[in-house]
């Protein structure tokens, strides 16, 4: 069987990652889907994200993911030979990635003034919680926190409950798409420049772009929206309905097209007669009506019935899946959205595809997360050129840790 080896457009170009839990790794695992080649630094206790989510026996099934396509080296950066070896191998890199709390680089000696002098090109992504300037930049902040600053925790649940959160990292993984894309523009710009740059993502503005219908809202007009529920805000119908089977099903109609074609597929087609719901505006002013006839609607069939119904009438509408569900589905398969991937210690463990698809030049998985510090040995002697003897005196100092077995990854 052919191993899988790196593919993409960013084939060639190699990325420093200096980060922990989900923004950085994501932002860093998008660049190695897609061929760049990723160094990850870890401290000996392992990134955090490597004991977040489900574990089977002592296996990261989380960091098998997140951490895949990547190469470790385990540096103790509190060491100053540690910080000098991540400085020489960051001249060596065309992107380092890093989320530490504003100023941490700084202190090490790693700030961008450092790193560009030995290396012009180089283009330094900072993620954080509230960016590099202003007077919250030294906050702590989360996806989860900077969702509550940005206006978005305020406007997610029922609105007869305490505001509530999407139970994902939404927050984190849209950031890191932000730090990607820039990392992206700045490498464009450098192949007209020669220089290299520093891009800001912070995880509170990363949320507060989805207020982008909501703010113009408030200056001119001075409303405040708050929860809607399943219901997305000024619009109907686009809501969950619960079919007879007790199964739910989500429905959209967003545009008069849709909902007159609604409407007949519901046997329904004087309901675009009705004022209320005559037009985008009316329907919105007038939801709870529509809501009200769609789930009397939707109550004497399955909502798989529905699906079925509204699929063929070319009305945008999904059974709310399960991730068992989703294992179940064939458009997931047939789109390289659940691929098996090779692993040591669990044979080979299912995870999600690459995102986007490239029609000439798409990306790949070639490598599950490896094992803390699996790759430091390799890593030091062939950017760095230490040899056995070198490797092993940093060892016993504890400024890196090698290790030989793989026991939260796949290896390479």
């Amino acid at each position: 069987m052919t191993k899988p080896v790196p593919s993409g457009p960013l084939l060639g170009y190699r990325v420093l990652e200096l980060c922990s839990t989900i923004a950085g790794p994501a932002c860093a695992r998008l660049m190695a889907d897609f061929g760049a080649e990723v160094i990850k630094v870890e401290p000996f206790e392992g990134d955090s994200v490597r004991n977040l989510g489900y574990h089977e026996g002592d296996t990261s099934l989380y960091a098998s993911s997140i951490l895949r396509n990547k190469k470790a080296v385990s540096i103790d950066l509190k060491t100053a030979r540690g910080v000098e070896i991540v400085r020489a191998l960051a001249k060596r890199c065309d992107v380092v990635v890093e989320n530490f709390r504003p100023g941490t680089l700084e202190r090490l000696g790693l700030g961008y003034d450092v790193l560009q002098r030995d290396n012009p090109g180089l283009v330094l992504v900072r993620i954080s919680g509230y960016g590099q300037t202003g007077p919250y930049s030294a906050k702590a902040g989360y996806g989860a926190i900077c969702e509550a600053t940005a206006g978005v925790r305020h406007m997610t649940g029922d609105p007869d409950r305490p505001p509530s959160r999407v139970g994902l990292a939404t927050t984190d993984y849209l950031g890191s798409v932000y730090a990607a894309y820039g990392a992206a523009l700045a490498l464009l710009q450098r192949e007209k420049t020669g220089r290299g740059q520093v891009v800001d993502a912070a995880l509170y503005e990363a949320a507060f772009s989805m207020m982008e219908s909501i703010v113009p809202a408030y200056d001119r007009l001075k409303v405040v929206p708050s929860r809607t529920g399943s219901r997305l805000q000024s619009t109907a119908p686009n809501n969950l309905y619960v079919g007879n089977d007790g199964a739910y099903v989500l429905i959209t109609a967003n545009n008069d097209k849709l909902f007159r074609e609604l409407a007949v597929a519901m046997g329904s087609p004087h309901l675009v007669d009705d004022a209320r719901f005559a037009t985008v505006r009316a329907r919105a002013e007038h939801a709870d009506e529509v809501d009200a006839a769609l789930a009397a609607w939707v109550s004497g069939h399955s909502a798989q019935e529905v699906q079925t119904l509204l699929d063929a009438a070319g009305i945008p509408v999904s059974l709310v899946y399960t991730v068992q569900d989703i294992f179940q589905d064939p458009h997931f398969r047939a789109r390289d959205m659940l691929v098996s991937v090779d692993h040591p210690a669990l044979h080979a463990v299912t995870m999600t595809g690459v995102v986007p698809k490239l029609s000439d030049t798409p990306g790949g998985i070639h490598r599950a997360g490896p094992s803390l510090g699996e790759d430091t040995s390799a890593v030091l002697r062939g950017l760095l050129g230490l040899d056995a003897q070198a490797l092993s005196e940093l060892e016993a100092q504890g400024v890196v840790r090698m290790a030989q077995a793989q026991t939260e990854g796949m290896g390479a």
